[in-house]
């Protein structure tokens, strides 16, 4: 089945697991005068893969960030702004719903053809992501056939956001796996109406930074006790956490043995298994994808050094994959 792209979705609900900075939602916050989320939406723009842009959140709020006319004026493709519903999950699929072709106001199943329609599911707070990113994700996923792919960055790829020269910066986690030290993107593309087991995708998503001790034995506790999950599944989770942590701590050593047994290839087989469906790793090498806002701490860094890192993204971006390919058509399945 070929069509004229996919439809990109941007989560930027402010209930539930969504984070505050400065007492408000961080997809509001502004940088060279424009919110978080309106940078992600013009990012997109220039997607040859992406044929229209949902976003999902506060409706009235998003309407008034979106409505700057010079903003509106640089859109090149649709854009749909639905409501949030109660949870991260239910904003992602409930908006895929809307999103298949011909659905109705309220949504439809995907069935017969339509469990075949790809999304791309991204979040309001990357300011850093380049097209070409974006672009080489999607076409790298198209490619493999599965059903849900994730994004991966290397460490590499994040060095020019190290604090440097007395200069802020963002220090990101990386999952430490026998394959290296990479950190999740905050990029996914996904047929939702192939996945059996779409509600641990949150679970996931919230628990990627390894910070939280409670929130990671909670969710080692429901993979246990989940139907297609058993101690070998717990096993690999908390070995994964476990290496993060003690490369947090600066324990390398520790954690490099901890990381030994661990790899790609079986953590994607695990992910696969959970999530009832054929899952894998997409790399990508440019960086932004993975920096997102989620301190004020880190609004304080991209804010001083937003020109910088910016200037530094499209830079490689270019150098990696070539200038930005705004009027190819590619189709998706």
């Amino acid at each position: 089945m070929e069509t004229t792209g996919v439809p990109a979705i941007i989560t930027a609900g402010d209930l539930r697991a969504s984070r505050a900075i400065g007492g408000q939602s961080k997809v509001y916050l502004e940088l060279a005068g424009l919110p978080l989320v309106a940078h992600v939406v013009a990012t997109l723009q220039d997607v040859p893969e992406v044929s229209e842009v949902w976003v999902v959140g506060d409706a009235e709020r998003l309407e008034q960030a979106l409505s700057d006319e010079s903003f509106r004026a640089g859109l090149s493709k649709p854009l749909r702004i639905q409501s949030q519903f109660r949870s991260l999950y239910e904003n992602a699929w409930e908006t895929y719903r809307r999103a298949l072709p011909g659905a109705p106001e309220a949504g439809t199943d995907p069935v017969g053809a339509d469990l075949d329609r790809m999304a791309l599911f991204l979040s309001a707070d990357l300011p850093f992501v380049t097209a070409q990113e974006l672009s080489a994700f999607i076409r790298r996923s198209l490619s493999t056939g599965k059903d849900y792919l994730l994004g991966l960055v290397p460490e590499s790829s994040l060095t020019p956001f190290y604090p440097r020269d007395s200069k802020p910066g963002i220090a990101p986690a990386f999952f430490n796996i026998r394959d290296g030290r990479l950190r999740q993107s905050n990029l996914h593309l996904a047929r939702p109406g192939r996945m059996g087991k779409r509600q641990h995708i949150e679970d996931m998503y919230e628990h990627r930074h390894q910070r939280e001790w409670a929130d990671m034995l909670g969710l080692a506790w429901r993979l246990l006790v989940s139907e297609r999950a058993g101690l070998q599944v717990v096993y690999f989770f908390m070995m994964l956490h476990l290496a993060g942590l003690a490369d947090r701590w600066r324990l390398r050593g520790l954690a490099d043995r901890l990381r030994s047994p661990i790899t790609l290839a079986r953590v994607e087989g695990i992910i696969s298994r959970l999530l009832d469906t054929r899952f894998g790793f997409v790399l990508t090498e440019v960086g932004g994808s993975a920096i997102d806002v989620d301190t004020e701490a880190e609004y304080d860094a991209v804010r001083e050094r937003f020109e910088e890192w910016r200037a530094v993204q499209a830079e490689r971006a270019e150098q990696l994959y070539g200038p930005v390919r705004r009027d190819e058509n590619t189709g998706a399945t």
